[in-house]
């Protein structure tokens, strides 16, 4: 008897604690290589982690988003190389099982359209601000096939994301993208971690910066998470620190 009850017992454990709900909390990375680290943020959600080599940065980690349902998948800002977009295609494609619908360069910097190419090749369609266009032409660089002005509505499954573009801050040109399924934003450069330095301002405009990130703040007032192009994601307190970060001395 001791021992049915005790089998009763550990099954009765075993079932609530496999039923109840569970927090978003990752400790390992779903994938990681030396070129890529890719972390779920979120049910649907995943932050892609590729590393950028710069001059006076040195070796900096990058942040993108991949969004997904009904077997299909967005991505927010490439890797920042061929083979680093290589692996998270393929992953996509052979862990999540999704096809890759769109990917969406929020500026035009390397951070995030780097890996363009590898996109391109796979007949992956791009979209982008038409000032990301305008600006990757003019420096050369790979571009974007599609182009929208203020905003974008793209289907994904029986859901959908968006992207904006809310004003100067970062770049001229830089984009949000939201997704209403986990109520995530991927705020890109626009928006910094909590107790970051500005960072790169050679294409900011650091006069209007707070003021867009208000703007950003006003249109979602009840997101969860907040993913920037570069360090950890949180939540709205991103947007306040950066509003801060970037507030003009009266």
């Amino acid at each position: 008897m001791k021992t049915i009850s005790t089998f009763l017992l550990l099954s009765i454990v075993t079932f609530v604690s496999c039923n109840a709900p569970k927090e978003k909390v990752q400790h390992e990375p779903a994938y990681k290589t030396e070129n890529l680290v890719i972390n779920q943020v979120a049910e649907n959600s995943f932050i892609h982690v590729s590393f950028l080599q710069t001059d006076d940065f040195g070796n900096v980690p990058c942040n993108g988003l991949v969004v997904t349902n009904g077997g299909e998948a967005i991505i927010f800002d490439t890797p920042a190389n061929d083979k680093s977009s290589e692996e998270l295609i393929r992953w996509i494609k052979e862990t999540l099982h999704c096809s890759v619908k769109a990917i969406i360069p929020t500026h035009f910097h390397n951070d995030c359209l780097g890996g363009l190419k590898t996109f391109h090749a796979d007949s992956i369609p791009s979209y982008a601000n038409i000032k990301t266009i305008e600006l990757a032409t003019e420096k050369n660089f790979l571009v974007p096939q599609n182009g929208f002005r203020d905003s974008l509505r793209l289907a994904l499954g029986d859901s959908y994301v968006t992207v904006r573009f809310p004003g100067e801050g970062h770049t001229k040109d830089n984009v949000v993208g939201y997704f209403p399924n986990d109520n995530i934003l991927f705020g890109g450069c626009l928006i910094k971690e909590i107790d970051a330095n500005k960072g790169y301002l050679g294409d900011a405009n650091v006069y209007a910066w707070s003021a867009t990130v208000e703007r950003v703040k006003d249109e979602y007032p009840n997101i969860k998470i907040v993913v920037p192009g570069h360090g950890e994601s949180g939540g709205k307190e991103l947007l306040d620190y950066t509003i801060k970060l970037f507030s003009q001395p009266k």
